[in-house]
């Protein structure tokens, strides 16, 4: 197209190409930047009305805030400010050597919730993510926060110890960790491909388009980080954490999650949760909010309108 032509089109439309046009105000930003105390710049994305009740995604290993899409724009459309940041070290954050755990998880939470100045806000966790709320909620309160909501996550602990029977040995997680190192694009594609979305039960209708956007988002992360995060989601004891849950509480839970069994982690927690709203959804796998994304969104929906 010419620069006549543009002009022209520009013209009809009532638009000046000039620099004397006027500037128009600034739209809210849809994505953003947050830099911790410890130098990580952690990406984030804004969707929905500014003066929305705040809900706040934290997301599942090894992915990042995309996998978060389905929730955010149902519940942004719906007039709530949707926030999900990447995880250091996973997405389009910065990948720090040091400070992949749980404490370093919810203080970069924190700075972020600090960072855009939110109260009243809700707090949803998957998997590793819901080990960050919790810690979030052990390490800083409930001051800024309304509402808590845990999904297919991990707390109270995922290892087996003595004083957690119900745990996975550790051999299931050193075998992640050996998969990691062996090769990592493998093992997330072996992942995602089957026991993440379920797709490795019979009569499962397999979804190419979710397994490569898992390992897509997988393989945007730090293997470092990555590698480290297996530590984190699978050996924090988030047990005390729980006990400081004083807002209201739903939990979400597949009853065929094959990564993080429902006995061992939902129903464990809600039994720790004082008041805790537990929905088991019956041949759920751990990938519900991709696989049960309209119930999970309706539930989600129900849950903060009170």
């Amino acid at each position: 197209m010419s620069a006549a032509t543009a002009a022209a089109g520009a013209a009809a439309a009532g638009v000046s190409l000039g620099a004397t046009a006027a500037t128009p105000a600034a739209p809210q930003r849809a994505v953003g930047s947050v830099t911790t105390r410890d130098g990580v710049v952690l990406y984030y994305k804004d969707w929905g009305p500014k003066n929305g009740q705040p809900v706040v995604f934290s997301h599942g290993w090894p992915l990042n805030s995309d996998s978060w899409e389905s929730q955010m724009i149902f519940l942004a459309e719906r007039g709530y400010r949707c926030i999900a940041h990447d995880r250091r070290g996973h997405g389009r954050s910065t990948q720090p050597w040091d400070g992949n755990d749980m404490d370093h998880y919810a203080d970069d939470l924190a700075q972020v919730i600090e960072a855009l100045d939110l109260h009243k806000a809700v707090l949803v966790g998957f998997s590793t993510g819901g080990g960050e709320v919790a810690r979030y909620v052990g390490r800083h309160g409930t001051r800024r926060v309304a509402g808590l909501v845990l999904v297919s996550a991990v707390p109270p602990l995922m290892l087996k110890t003595a004083d957690n029977p119900g745990g996975l040995p550790r051999e299931v997680f050193d075998g992640i960790r050996a998969g990691s190192l062996s090769n990592r694009s493998q093992l997330y594609k072996d992942i995602a491909s089957g026991p993440f979305f379920g797709f490795n039960r019979s009569g499962a209708k397999v979804s190419q388009g979710l397994i490569d956007a898992w390992w897509m988002q997988g393989m945007m992360a730090g293997h470092k980080n990555t590698y480290d995060s297996i530590k984190a989601f699978s050996e924090t004891d988030f047990r005390d954490d729980l006990k400081k849950f004083d807002k209201p509480t739903l939990i979400i839970h597949g009853d065929d999650d094959q990564i993080v069994p429902v006995d061992a982690s939902g129903r464990a927690s809600a039994v720790i949760v004082k008041h805790a709203k537990l929905l088991v959804y019956p041949g759920a796998p751990h990938g519900l909010t991709d696989t049960h994304k309209d119930r999970v969104n309706n539930d989600l929906l129900a849950f903060l309108k009170g």
